[in-house]
């Protein structure tokens, strides 16, 4: 299916504009670079495919998107709308990588594969909430959440708990957290 939207279609001809006067000037002599789109090497001779330029003229504006979900089952206007949601996922597994330091392990047992795979899915769904519920990212949360500190202390049989020193701004975050709705917090 195919999608036309006026924005791409204005960045596309942007792009589209600057790749041909790179291969106009790769034709011409003038910029010596590696085979820019658009230009044609046949021996020491470069030409402009005027062709291929003509094609991506025509397709201006226009994405296309690829399923085996048939139209019975997602209507095309669903399609684009679950590829435009992608960044999501991808999102999901910078964090997964970055700021829960989910690092490929090396198992080969099923069960070993499923319990990574639901602790790494687990922790996932725990960072999204801490971000749903504080509005900061997990990252920036941890960051200010990590200082806290309490300690128990015990002398001659008696024990001390000495409770952490919470700011008002770390105390925010704390009762965003404990709640259950979603207090987006500002910075």
């Amino acid at each position: 299916m195919w999608a036309y939207s006026a924005k791409r279609a204005a960045r596309d001809n942007r792009t589209l504009t600057a790749q041909e006067n790179r291969a106009r000037d790769v034709v011409a002599g003038e910029k010596a670079a590696r085979t820019p789109r658009f230009v044609t090497i046949k021996g020491d001779a470069r030409t402009l495919d005027d062709k291929a330029l003509a094609r991506a003229r025509r397709l201006v504006g226009l994405k296309g998107y690829v399923t085996n979900i048939p139209v019975s089952v997602m209507p095309p206007g669903e399609v684009i709308s679950s590829y435009h949601d992608l960044w999501h996922v991808e999102r999901s597994f910078r964090m997964s990588k970055t700021d829960l330091a989910a690092r490929p392990m090396f198992v080969r047992t099923r069960d070993a594969i499923e319990a990574h795979l639901t602790i790494v899915f687990t922790a996932l769904a725990v960072a999204r909430t801490v971000q749903n519920r504080s509005g900061l990212a997990v990252r920036n949360v941890i960051r200010q959440l990590r200082p806290l500190r309490s300690a128990i202390i015990a002398i001659n049989g008696t024990t001390v708990t000495l409770p952490p020193q919470i700011d008002p701004a770390r105390q925010t975050i704390i009762d965003a957290l404990a709640g259950s709705e979603s207090h987006a917090l500002t910075k």
